[in-house]
Order: C-alpha cells, then sequence, then structure tokens
C-alpha cells in the first residue's frame, strides 16, 4: 500500500510534457499573438518550415520589425508579443520552393490561429 501511495506521488510530481512549438517572444509592446500549424499535402508537420513576417505599428506605421520563426518537429510555431495596434501583417510561410500567405489585422482578430497546408 505504501509503495503504491509512493509510486503514485511521484507520477504526480512528475511535470506535464511541454507542447513542442517554436515561440518567438517579439515584445513590440502589445500581447496579440499568431499561432502555426504547418503541414504538407499528406497532412504530416513540417518541421522548420519557415514563418516570416514585416511588422508595422506605432504612430503612422513608423516603427518596423522584421520577425522570422521556424516550425517545430510537430509544425508549430507561435508569435507572442505583437502590437495591439498595427497594419495588417502578411505572413508568409515556406519550406524549400513551396510558399503560402496568410494574413492577420490584429484589430479584428488579435489572437490569430493559421492551420495552413503547404502545397
Amino acid at each position: 500500500m505504501i509503495a503504491a501511495l509512493a509510486a503514485a506521488l511521484v507520477f504526480l510530481q512528475q511535470p506535464a510534457k511541454a507542447p513542442d512549438v517554436t515561440i518567438m517572444k517579439a515584445a513590440l509592446g502589445g500581447v496579440c499573438s499568431s499561432d502555426f500549424t504547418v503541414k504538407d499535402a499528406d497532412g504530416k508537420p513540417v518541421y522548420a518550415a519557415m514563418v516570416h513576417v514585416k511588422v508595422r505599428y506605432g504612430f503612422a506605421g513608423v516603427k518596423r520589425a522584421d520577425l522570422e520563426v521556424g516550425t517545430s518537429s510537430e509544425g508549430k510555431a507561435r508569435i507572442e508579443g505583437l502590437p495591439d495596434k498595427a497594419r495588417s501583417m502578411t505572413y508568409d510561410v515556406k519550406k524549400d520552393e513551396k510558399k503560402i500567405e496568410v494574413t492577420q489585422n490584429v484589430a479584428d482578430m488579435c489572437h490569430a490561429t493559421f492551420d495552413v497546408t503547404l502545397r
């Protein structure tokens, strides 16, 4: 009985496995974010697909940032800390010769989720 209780305590103390996602903390003065799940035509996760965006924000869009993050082995990437007020952002998601674009307008969609398929 004591052994079972000890085993249960050890099991409860083990940290939960963190999700396999690459996270970029942009720290551009906001709380907006974008999540990406990238798959190939067969529906399999794409490792090391590059997600690139040019962000224009601030008064009259004078501040600029060029961001790029690669996907994890599960085809996932996340960008946090995007500005609350910015021009529409077009993300280029590419791997080798395959490319797709998705757009986020933070005024309409502060926390965006994109499921993209590279063909």
